[in-house]
């Protein structure tokens, strides 16, 4: 009797604690990562959470800010790399935890927007410095513009400038539109490096242009260009047709001086 006075307890106790545990019902999130910009030591990631009554709470999370520091966050429309406006204001990141929160069903204009609609958003996230809205300490694309993780990288050559050399990256969207990167070590403070893809190959150049992308900074040696078409066309044309297109890209001396005078150059598409 004295055993099973002990015994029926422990399992009436366990019981309840089973039928507890399946009442609560797995949390639907989806996280985006925020990469660093103007400071490498700071990272982070965006989480949205759906709400029973189809409400979205998304929290930022960003590791290496500094105690003290308020960090101002936007959702803004289109992709990081052609910029828009702000589409949501989102909590203001606490530099002490890195964390912000908020609770939202509607957009900055108070048109409604569910969380299966801010999964398929077109859209990205900037995190900003305190007290100065223009410099970002950590940004990423999300909803359709999300990063899939399949990327291809050509290599870009010298031409004019033994010093410039680097490469061109291309990343495939959830969209299927792809994200251009320029990387080139060796250019020069305070220029732009004007860049486009080329008919052809470098065998044969010049070619026309068929994609203008964006100038390379030259205090970073960085270009990002959003690509969904060619020039002059409105048929899509995204990650997977560029990996067989008949080009190459050029990188042109910097602005003003002559466009004919090349610092790096190499072939893409079928022509790697």
């Amino acid at each position: 009797m004295f055993t099973m006075m002990l015994v029926l307890p422990a399992l009436f106790l366990t019981s309840c604690s089973d039928d507890d545990d399946a009442t609560v019902a797995p949390e639907e999130s989806k996280t985006f990562q925020l990469a660093s910009v103007s400071d490498p030591a700071i990272s982070g990631t965006a989480k949205f959470i759906k709400n029973s009554d189809n409400s979205t709470t998304i929290e930022l999370q960003l590791k290496g800010t500094s105690s003290g520091g308020m960090h101002p966050a936007h959702i803004y429309f289109n992709t990081a790399a052609e910029g828009g406006n702000i589409a949501l204001t989102l909590g203001t990141v606490d530099g002490t935890t890195g964390f912000s929160s908020i609770t939202t069903s509607t957009l900055k204009d108070n048109s409604a927007i569910s969380y299966e609609e801010l999964l398929s958003f077109d859209g990205y996230i900037n995190v900003h410095v305190s007290n100065d809205i223009d410099t970002l300490i950590a940004q990423g694309d999300i909803g359709e513009n999300e990063l899939t993780g399949l990327a291809t990288t050509y290599p870009l050559a010298s031409v004019s400038n033994p010093a410039i050399s680097g490469s061109v990256t291309l990343e495939k969207r959830e969209n299927g539109e792809a994200l251009a990167t320029i990387k080139l070590q060796g250019t020069e403070d305070g220029v732009e490096y004007p860049a486009h893809i080329h008919t052809g190959s470098v065998a044969n150049a010049p070619g026309a242009i068929t994609v203008p992308l964006s100038s390379v900074q030259g205090k970073t040696g960085i270009s990002k260009t959003n690509i969904k078409n060619l020039k002059g066309s409105a048929d899509f044309f995204g990650y997977e047709k560029l990996l067989t297109i008949d080009g190459y890209v050029n990188v042109h001396n910097p602005v003003p001086a002559d466009l004919t005078v090349l610092v790096a150059q190499g072939n893409v598409g079928k022509n790697k």
